[in-house]
């Protein structure tokens, strides 16, 4: 089983980005984030042409998750379910095979003082409850999205320069770990442990030809899971195309 993510920065903007890369990779899953639509306009049409189911949710201009899947999805979920705002445009997940996939948008922050930031540690908290509310580790579970976290200095180009950023903050790497604490393991990581390979790029400065990448986007899975993966890496290419997004695709593959 081959799992992607990516975030597109626009599905409708992206569109042929994410149809053209799924049509020559066959992704058995791709996970989606920022989609930036309403579910009226999501573009379902042209995933059903390219042979894929599609569930997602969405809001104009903001956020918005989807998973695109060759099987279609079953018990199919979306946010948060703690009584908190549910967030239902930054958390999907279905069970699609014999996984259960989560795929998340986390919020950014924004700054160290923006009332954001604190929303965004918090929102790690509230998500490891809801995995320990609705799932098991004993499941083949997979956790993959836009986390918004770069975990260790070398998932950063100059993480010397970014102690106090919002994805990078010592506060909100220890959050994070203590969600993945839940019970995942990075999969990327376990096949790819150099430095230097990232899933992010700013627009500015050439970020992209002069390596200056971040890694933000995940793939993770509980043990049983992640004992069978058999590979993981980033595709830069969708980073490379006439008007990309920020992002790129990062793929894992399974047997199951």
């Amino acid at each position: 089983m081959k799992i992607a993510t990516f975030n597109a920065n626009s599905i409708r903007a992206r569109l042929d980005v994410v149809v053209d890369w799924i049509q020559q990779h066959e992704p058995d899953i791709l996970a989606i984030q920022e989609t930036k639509v309403v579910d009226e306009l999501f573009p379902v049409e042209a995933f059903e042409n390219a042979g894929y189911h599609v569930v997602f949710k969405g809001q104009k201009a903001y956020n918005g998750v989807a998973i695109a899947s060759r099987e279609k999805a079953t018990d199919v979920r979306y946010g948060l379910d703690d009584g908190g705002p549910a967030d239902e445009s930054r958390l999907i997940s279905a069970k699609i095979g014999p996984v259960r996939m989560i795929n998340t948008y986390v919020p950014q922050g924004r700054e160290l003082d923006h009332e954001m930031y604190q929303y965004k540690l918090n929102w790690f908290k509230r998500l490891k409850k809801h995995f320990d509310k609705n799932f098991s580790t004993r499941m083949k579970l997979v956790w993959v999205g836009d986390l918004n976290v770069a975990r260790e200095a070398m998932d950063i180009h100059n993480a010397e320069k970014q102690t106090n950023h919002v994805c990078y903050h010592v506060d909100v790497r220890n959050a994070f770990t203590d969600t993945m604490g839940w019970g995942f393991e990075d999969v990327f990581r376990k096949h790819c442990p150099e430095p230097g390979q990232y899933t992010f790029y700013d627009y500015r400065a050439n970020s992209l030809k002069r390596g200056a990448g971040w890694r933000i986007d995940y793939v993770l899975a509980t043990p049983s899971l992640a004992r069978r993966s058999s590979t993981a890496y980033i595709d830069l290419e969708p980073r490379k195309v006439e008007k990309p997004s920020d992002h790129t695709v990062l793929v894992a593959e399974f047997d199951l």
